[in-house]
């Protein structure tokens, strides 16, 4: 199994999929390899990708917090309670910084927050997300965060912080596709360049770092390949699944 991230990784600077990586996933998944996508974005906004790969592969989206059998076939879902979402929006606001969150229904940020308690209610919540390049805020916002015990804390970019229940991960994403394909983790080679990607970087048989990766996950990563505008999803496919330079 392929175990793809989408931004940084997968995507190009301008959030496309390079022809040379469109073309070797497509040899990889005819050689009989799983494709997937293992991503913090929700399946509103990863599917379109999928679609246009033909990948009817298993997705771990939300950062671990959805698990997809297919693209249309939901697995396992993990919530997060009401009032954590509450607790950290009210955070973002004393804070003055940037904040989002995915639920079930969509995208919520700053610009369009429901508009009463009981629609917040009637969301099923997935993830929250602070955005600030202030050198202060952000590191006191994860410091209370981190005081909770109850969270995943992780980044997808070195100026937000990705909020996730306790547990729940990109790489329990993993194991759980895993176990319904009869796979192990071995057999799996894991992509990414962020903080959300290391726990699947380090318990995958083969974690591979992308050449604009953080330097924290270059530094746990098996292997550093090319970056994401120099097709390096397509690198690794050649070189690690096919035995190509």
């Amino acid at each position: 199994m392929l175990a793809l991230d989408m931004d940084g990784t997968l995507l190009n600077e301008e959030k496309e999929i390079s022809g040379e990586n469109r073309r070797w996933i497509g040899e990889a998944s005819r050689a009989g390899i799983a494709v997937m996508f293992s991503t913090g974005r929700g399946r509103q906004s990863a599917l379109p990708y999928a679609e246009q790969l033909g990948l009817e592969t298993p997705m771990v989206l939300v950062n671990g917090s959805e698990v997809w059998r297919t693209p249309n076939e939901l697995y396992k879902r993990t919530l997060m309670p009401l009032d954590w979402i509450r607790t950290m929006r009210k955070m973002a606001l004393d804070y003055d910084v940037w904040y989002w969150a995915y639920a079930v229904q969509g995208i919520f940020n700053r610009e369009n927050w429901p508009k009463t308690p009981e629609a917040e209610e009637a969301m099923g919540w997935l993830k929250f997300g602070y955005y600030s390049e202030n050198p202060v805020k952000l590191p006191a916002i994860r410091k209370t965060l981190e005081g909770w015990g109850t969270l995943e804390i992780t980044n997808s970019h070195p100026f937000n912080i990705e909020l996730n229940p306790l547990g729940i991960s990109k790489a329990s994403g993993l194991r759980d596709v895993c176990e319904f394909l009869g796979l192990e983790m071995s057999q799996v080679i894991a992509m990414g360049d962020s903080e959300n990607d290391l726990s699947m970087i380090r318990e995958a048989g083969l974690g591979v770092a992308m050449g604009n990766a953080q330097d924290e996950v270059k530094a746990e990563a098996d292997a550093v390949t090319a970056t994401n505008d120099e097709d390096g999803v397509a690198r690794v496919i050649r070189r690690y699944i096919f035995g190509l330079e």
